[in-house]
């Protein structure tokens, strides 16, 4: 019988499974993830995680690490919609940094989060 660590999603051979996501407040990122991407949050407030919407990748806010800014790599989050998480980008603090625009058959779009991280969102 597999263990349920083993047949975890997050347990992908040469799989980004771990992130770290500089903060500058843990409740203002935890709840900007949830609302806008619906992640799911850890109920531990002075040091919360996440597990994405996929349940591929898990990780904690941290306010240790000095923001990304536009400077680091940037990871893109599939969506249904771009313009309905831009909507919800903006409602829960977020910036908008590149509106919509057409890569191939994709549409693409870059955004802050509140606390100045740069991400992207796209959809086919």
């Amino acid at each position: 019988m597999a263990s349920e660590e083993s047949t975890h999603p997050v347990f992908r051979q040469n799989g980004i499974s771990y992130l770290e996501i500089p903060a500058l407040k843990l409740n203002e990122s935890s709840m900007f993830y949830r609302s806008v991407f619906g992640w799911k949050i850890g109920r531990d407030s002075s040091s919360p995680s996440f597990e994405d919407g996929t349940g591929h990748v898990i990780g904690h806010w941290n306010t240790e690490l000095p923001v990304a800014g536009k400077a680091g790599i940037v990871p893109y989050i599939y969506v249904d919609s771009v313009d309905d998480t831009l909507e919800k980008i903006i409602h829960s603090g977020g910036e908008i940094v590149k509106l919509p625009y057409r890569e191939g058959n994709l549409r693409v779009a870059t955004f802050l989060d509140p606390a100045g991280n740069l991400l992207g969102i796209w959809q086919s």
